[in-house]
C-alpha cells in the first residue's frame, strides 16, 4: 500500500544483511544456495516447496497497467494489467491482479480475528500499523502463519473463482513495523504458504514491495514484483533484476512518475496514481503514464 512519510527499510544498503538473516534464521544456513531441511514445522517438513512460474500465466511485459484497488473502474486505453481488490471483478479481457490485505487487518476487521493471532506487544496491546489504521496479524510461529494462511487462502481462492490471474498479498514488511516482534524469515515463511497455495489455484503470485527481500523471490515462490514508488527512493533496478523485468510500478509523486520512466520506462510496466488510489470523478483522482 502506499507509505505515508514512513522512512523506507530497502536500499542496497541493507539487502545484504537481511538476505543473509533470513537465510540464517529460516534454514540456517550461510547462504541462499542450499535448500531448507526438513523439521517438524508443517511450513516445511510434509509440503510442497512453491510451484514454479512456468506453472502459472505471468503478467506481459512492459504493458500498459492501472492501480484500481480503490474501486474498479473501466480501464483506459491501452491497459493490459489491472489491479483491483479482492472484493472487485476482473476487467473482461485484461490480465487482472488481485489485491489480498495478507499481513494486517483491514481498519475495523480487527475483531474479526481471533485475538491471539493478532501481533501484541509485551504489555498485551496490539501492535498497529499507524500509517493505515491497521493491526499486525502475529505471524511469528509456524502454527500461526499456518492458521492466519488458512484464512487468507480462502480469500485467494475467491479470486481465482472470479477469474483473476494473478494475486498481490499486501503488507509483506509488515515485520518493518513490529517493533521487531516479527523477522524478515516469518514474513518469508508467511508468504511462501501464500505462493503454494496460490499456485496451486492456477493463480501467479506477485511480491508487494519489500525490495530487500527480493533475492529470496524464487524460495518464495514470488513470480513477479507489485512496486511502489520504486522510482522515488531509486529501487526500481533491483526490482527488475530480481524478477526479469517482471515488475509493475506505482508512483503516487510526479517526481517518482518522471524517475521511473526516465530510467525503466521502456522496460517496466509504470503508472502514476494518486495516493487513495481514488476512482474517476473524485477530486483526488490522478492517473498519468508519463
Amino acid at each position: 500500500m502506499p507509505v505515508k512519510g514512513v522512512p523506507r527499510v530497502g536500499g542496497p544498503g541493507t539487502t545484504a544483511v537481511v538476505l543473509a538473516t533470513v537465510c540464517a534464521a529460516l534454514w540456517g544456513l550461510t547462504a541462499c544456495g542450499s535448500p531448507p531441511q526438513a523439521d517438524n514445522d508443517a511450513e516445511s517438513g510434509s509440503s510442497p516447496s512453491p510451484s514454479t512460474s512456468a506453472e502459472v500465466r505471468l503478467p506481459p511485459l512492459h504493458a500498459g497497467f492501472d492501480y484500481q484497488i480503490g474501486g474498479a473502474y473501466r480501464p483506459p486505453a491501452g491497459v493490459r494489467i489491472v489491479s483491483r481488490d479482492r472484493t472487485a471483478a476482473p476487467a473482461p479481457g485484461l490480465y487482472n491482479i488481485c489485491y489480498v490485505n495478507a499481513f494486517q487487518a483491514q481498519p475495523g476487521d480487527e475483531k474479526s480475528w481471533p485475538a491471539d493471532l493478532l501481533l501484541r506487544n509485551p504489555d498485551g496491546e496490539v501492535v498497529v500499523d499507524e500509517d493505515w489504521d491497521e493491526a499486525l496479524l502475529d505471524i511469528g510461529t509456524a502454527a500461526k502463519r499456518k492458521r492466519i494462511a488458512a484464512r487468507v487462502n480462502e480469500w485467494v481462492d475467491g479470486c481465482a473463482d472470479k477469474g483473476f490471474d494473478a494475486v498481490e498479498p499486501d503488507n509483506y514488511d509488515s515485520y518493518t513495523r513490529s517493533d521487531d516482534l516479527l523477522t524478515a524469515a516469518d514474513a518469508t515463511a508467511f508468504i511462501t504458504l501464500l505462493s503454494r497455495h496460490a499456485h496451486a489455484r492456477g493463480l501467479a503470485i506477485g511480491q508487494k514491495n519489500t525490495v530487500e527481500l527480493a533475492g529470496l523471490r524464487k524460495k518464495a515462490g514470488l513470480d513477479f514484483a507489485v512496486a511502489e514508488e520504486c522510482g522515488e527512493f531509486d529501487e526500481c533496478g533491483e526490482y527488475a533484476e530480481a524478477f526479469d523485468d517482471r515488475v509493475v510500478v506505482i508512483e503516487y509523486t510526479d517526481s517518482g512518475l518522471r524517475k521511473a520512466v526516465a530510467a525503466f520506462g521502456d522496460r517496466l510496466s509504470i503508472v502514476r496514481r494518486d495516493v487513495d488510489v481514488s476512482t474517476p470523478g473524485s477530486p483526488e483522482y490522478v492517473r498519468k503514464t508519463r
